[in-house]
């Protein structure tokens, strides 16, 4: 660690491949490239190589302003993250880069890469795992030989975490496909520079995170992980003036869970809220990928379908309503309920002119068919009031 009032150095490896703004300052190609007769190198001799051209020491202080200036310009984690794994390519010569963070649930993702294909990510994933356990350093010279990793994927492997005010917030990855013979290991100088230059990119990229997690949450509905009804007026407002905008339709489905109450009268709320979410899996399965799905409130969801007249319409909540039909509610917990659902659908502009007119007619539409008889979809009859 940095001692107060001392100059800390860094190896020229840091700056002179940073330099200020994150311009490289060699004349020798791209950020990060190496002479042509290190191309064939393995990662570890590539690090030996890189560690020798790039020998010197000098003063940190630029380095570490430009990383802070740079992580610090956005509150985007992705952004952050592309940041963080710009600058790693020109710290250590790995073909391959990842920045890897995990959710609120533990679910990891890849926020930045560079060179990575689908079975490079599945070993970043268990890397990083590795290392959000037990918070070090990770270095291998062939993966698929390495005990602390199942995996099939061969190739060396450095990676680093990312620690925030002691917390753990992910994971740097660099990797190669080409195993080394060595360990991949950074040199104790260089290692201190990277960790140094890695504290505030760490810092930067959980405030981003804590942020995009706090928006999430004020438009999510805590129980089923769907949109809120907050976020359900807004997407309205904002679907209905677009569509207004481009002539083009919207339409909306409101759906009403039939004989619900039955769950929490026969076996409690605990199994009602599991229902619910449940249910919501359902639906959101159902839709596709265009398409908002929030839960309004109680046991009553809303679609909204952009760019699709009444006939798409009715098609998702056919969908909806026979796979609800099908389903069986609470069967891990041996209840097997089985529930129904009303939908109502109005379409913008043939049946309202605003996001509260189409809101009103979806939701109608929704009684009538609860008052003949449940378990079908209506379309809203504008004369209907």
């Amino acid at each position: 660690m940095p001692i107060a009032g001392r100059a800390t150095k860094m190896p020229i490896a840091l700056y002179g491949a940073v330099g200020p703004a994150g311009k490289r300052r060699s004349k020798r190609g791209r950020a990060g490239d190496l002479p042509l007769s290190t191309a064939r190198l393995d990662l570890a001799a590539k690090l030996r190589a890189s560690h020798r051209t790039r020998g010197g020491r000098i003063d940190s202080h630029d380095a570490l302003l430009d990383i802070v200036r740079a992580v610090n310009t956005t509150l985007d984690p992705v952004k952050v993250a592309d940041l963080v794994v710009e600058r790693a390519a020109t710290w250590v010569p790995a073909p391959c880069w990842a920045v890897v963070s995990a959710d609120l649930s533990g679910q990891l993702s890849v926020l930045a890469g560079t060179g990575l294909t689908s079975d490079m990510e599945t070993a970043a994933f268990a890397i990083t795992r590795w290392i959000m356990d037990r918070g070090d350093e990770f270095v291998a010279a062939n993966l698929s030989l390495d005990p602390r990793l199942q995996t099939t994927v061969t190739g060396a492997a450095l990676a680093l975490p990312l620690i925030s005010r002691g917390r753990r917030v992910g994971a740097i990855v660099g990797l190669d496909r080409v195993p080394s013979a060595l360990e991949p290991r950074l040199p104790a100088a260089m290692l201190r520079g990277v960790r140094l230059l890695l504290e505030p990119a760490a810092v930067a990229l959980e405030n981003a995170l804590l942020l995009k997690r706090a928006e999430a949450l004020s438009v999510t509905d805590e129980l089923t992980g769907l949109y809120n009804s907050r976020f359900l007026n807004l997407a309205l407002r904002r679907e209905t003036k677009r569509a207004s905008r481009s002539g083009r339709p919207l339409s909306l489905l409101f759906v009403d869970l039939d004989g619900f109450k039955g769950v929490n009268d026969t076996h409690g709320h605990l199994f009602g809220s599991r229902a619910l979410v449940e249910a919501g899996a359902v639906i959101r399965g159902s839709a596709r990928e265009t398409d908002v799905v929030a839960r309004f409130g109680g046991d009553e969801f809303a679609l909204i379908l952009p760019d699709t007249g009444t006939a798409g319409a009715l098609a998702v909540g056919a969908r909806v309503r026979d796979r609800i039909a099908a389903y069986s509610f609470l069967a891990p917990e041996g209840v097997n309920y089985r529930l129904t659902v009303s939908i109502g659908l109005a379409t913008l502009p043939d049946m309202a002119t605003s996001a509260e007119e189409l809101l009103q007619a979806a939701d109608r539409a929704m009684y009538r068919v609860k008052d003949s008889g449940k378990n079908g979809i209506q379309t809203y009859i504008v004369d209907s009031q």
